[in-house]
């Protein structure tokens, strides 16, 4: 729940409390980082520039670039990454603005794999004609991996020092990439599509179990496990629904699956498990549509009856949500379920 200036006031008009109470109680609140900032236009313009300069230098990067070799691709990403250090310093340090300096520290992190390739590079590494840099964000490739190792060290330098949350987002998107490179990587030719979906899955586990750590030790103040578990569950999920299921008991396990990540994510008031959990079972739902029942009259009237209970599920839900969420948050782990109440 939040809680504004405006609840308080109105408390103490209702008599609740009286108003010196209420303002000694906001400033109680305020000065321990209860009182949220609200996303405005000034956050847009940070992010909106701060994202342009991101993808300048990774998603956007023309070949044009490799005319630079190696060594001169390695110089332009030292000299962005000092001067990104020096906008990270003057806006933490002298002017206390996390967010441009949440960004600017971002902006260092994803020139990691720009300096490391200009590096192998120039060392011979990278033979002319093989990958380019542009490359590394569209092609699944084992040698990318050094580029990725760098950049989980110098993301994990970086973000233990800074301790700023957006940082985090560079460090998630490298584990996804590493959840596909890996495969490649592990077994070299023997690298087929069923390896890599297994292996999406288990590192996609694995970057949410280090999500679910991560929120438990910062107890999401701020909320440095949310691009973790954004990227994790992506690569699980991804990895689940591109296995095979032939038959209909396998879609049947891959929609209880789907069922208990949303149940997941109610416990954990974490919208993402809940988001891939509905993608899962609506194309479920379309699976019988379209094959199981694709002639038959009934289906639809039948799916929206479905529909229409589980829009009554959410009434009941919310009007018995204090009393399901505390029998959820039963089977928790005490300081796991002492952090979705606070959160609560």
């Amino acid at each position: 729940m939040d809680i504004t200036r405006k609840h308080l006031d109105e408390a103490a008009e209702a008599g609740l409390i009286s108003p010196a109470q209420a303002g000694g109680l906001w400033d109680f609140l305020a000065a321990r980082g209860h009182e949220r900032a609200r996303f405005g236009f000034t956050h847009i313009l940070y992010y909106f520039g701060g994202l342009i300069a991101i993808g300048a230098m990774s998603l956007f990067m023309t070949l044009g670039w490799e005319s630079f070799g190696g060594w001169g691709l390695f110089a332009i990403a030292l000299a962005y990454a000092a001067a990104g250090l020096w906008l990270t310093e003057f806006f933490l340090r002298g002017k206390d603005l996390k967010i441009p300096a949440g960004i600017t520290a971002t902006f260092v992190i994803v020139l990691v794999p720009l300096a490391v390739y200009g590096l192998q590079h120039g060392l011979g590494f990278w033979p002319d004609g093989t990958k380019s840099y542009r490359e590394y964000h569209e092609w699944v490739d084992w040698r990318w991996i050094i580029m990725e190792l760098a950049t989980l060290a110098a993301g994990a330098a970086l973000l233990y020092r800074y301790r700023l949350p957006f940082m985090v987002m560079p460090i998630a998107v490298t584990l996804w990439y590493m959840s596909m490179d890996l495969t490649p990587f592990l077994f070299g030719e023997d690298a087929n599509w069923d390896k890599r979906k297994a292996v999406s899955i288990v590192v996609g586990l694995a970057i949410t179990a280090m999500a679910l750590v991560v929120d438990v030790r910062t107890r999401r103040n701020p909320d440095f496990a949310f691009w973790l578990y954004l990227f994790g569950v992506m690569a699980f999920w991804g990895g689940l629904s591109s296995l095979s299921s032939d038959g209909e008991l396998r879609k049947v396990v891959y929609l209880l699956i789907n069922l208990g990540l949303i149940g997941i994510g109610a416990a954990l008031a974490r919208r993402v498990f809940v988001v891939f959990g509905g993608f899962g079972v609506a194309g479920y739902l379309g699976h019988l549509a379209y094959s199981v029942f694709k002639d038959s009259l009934l289906f639809p009237f039948a799916l929206t009856f479905i529909g229409l209970g589980i829009i009554g599920l959410g009434v009941a839900w919310q009007r018995n949500e204090a009393a399901i969420g505390a029998r959820l948050r039963g089977v928790l782990p005490g300081s796991l379920r002492e952090l979705v109440e606070a959160e609560g």
